[in-house]
């Protein structure tokens, strides 16, 4: 007769990184249709394109709201890519989690530098 203690925690298989794998893919969809809204507006905008058609483009409450979620993909995107890159090719455990502090740092910066250049306009 066995004793089973517990289930044991399979961590390779169909499913494990699926997650990871389809944000991804979603952030980087969303980040396309981004590009390609903006890529129209800026093509149906008569004459030269300066600060004051960039502004105007920026300065509707949608666009302005579309741009904070491109901005919170774009970030997300971003981790999920260095997470995979420390977690495969850094070894010592120190390193790599001085790498991952380093990398949500410098990303939360990036986020607030973006936002408060997009609600300057």
């Amino acid at each position: 007769m066995s004793v089973n203690y517990g289930s044991k925690r399979i961590v390779t298989g169909a499913g494990y990184g699926f997650r990871d794998w389809l944000a991804q893919r979603v952030t980087a969809a969303l980040m396309a249709l981004f590009t390609a809204i903006l890529l129209v507006q800026v093509l149906f905008t008569s004459g030269p394109i300066g600060y004051e058609e960039w502004a105007g483009i920026f300065a509707g409450q949608c666009m302005k709201f579309l741009t904070f979620v491109v901005i919170i993909a774009l970030l997300y995107h971003v981790w999920v890519g260095m997470r995979d890159i420390w977690m495969d090719y850094v070894k010592p455990v120190g390193l790599r989690l001085a790498l991952h502090v380093f990398t949500i740092v410098w990303l939360v910066g990036c986020a607030g530098w973006a936002v408060q250049a997009l609600w300057r306009l």
